[in-house]
């Protein structure tokens, strides 16, 4: 035999108005649960543009050339080209020549310093590594400082992250949306890696 409250339980439910006060409860929580969702949206949204228009970005970025990694005689690096690494100092050297502590070997006559090769007057260039290379010439900050005043919303999550001139520099020659036109073409095929304020000339449609 059932329990006593078991039979009960199924009595009420067979009860018409007990199942409308389930369905009343259910709706109401579900069109408070609406109004919630839709409150935080616009409170959410009305901050982006509150900090979109009065108050400037506040970037992590430090252009200082005396960090840590330089102190301990470490360096970080571009880790991922096959031939050719740019140490955080601006050197750029062949993978066999990069040295235990992960910096470039100086004593190498190939190892060059801020070099630009492969690299346009607007800043696009068709190897990563010679962009970021360029990219950390200490005359290139004014224009870094420039793209970040004038960065737009969407690249907060971006570039918010980043907290020196290096990071800065990996981050903007990587590729992303502002190297390709109709999502799946390159603006330029052969010069994609870009440090400079401006995405290369869309190619002709």
């Amino acid at each position: 035999m059932l329990p006593c409250g078991a039979v009960l339980w199924r009595r009420l439910l067979r009860k018409r108005w007990v199942l409308g006060v389930v369905f009343g409860l259910s709706l109401v929580y579900f069109i408070t649960s609406t109004f919630k969702q839709e409150e935080r949206m616009v409170r959410d949204r009305n901050l982006l543009q509150v900090q979109e228009h009065e108050q400037p970005i506040l970037w992590k970025v430090k252009f200082s050339s005396g960090n840590s990694s330089q102190l301990s005689n470490q360096c970080r690096n571009s880790v991922q080209g096959k031939l050719l690494i740019t140490d955080e100092l601006g050197y750029i050297c062949e993978r066999k020549d990069l040295l235990v502590n992960g910096c470039c070997d100086v004593s190498v006559a190939s190892t060059r310093l801020y070099s630009c090769d492969s690299c346009l007057p607007n800043g696009c260039c068709s190897i990563y590594e010679y962009c970021v290379s360029c990219c950390l010439q200490p005359s290139k900050q004014h224009l870094l400082e420039r793209f970040l005043n004038r960065a737009a919303i969407a690249f907060q999550n971006l570039f918010m992250a980043v907290e020196d001139h290096f990071e800065l520099c990996l981050a903007k020659c990587r590729t992303s949306s502002q190297s390709v036109q109709h999502e799946n073409t390159y603006r330029d095929p052969i010069a994609k890696y870009c440090y400079g304020e401006y995405p290369p000339e869309l190619l002709p449609v």
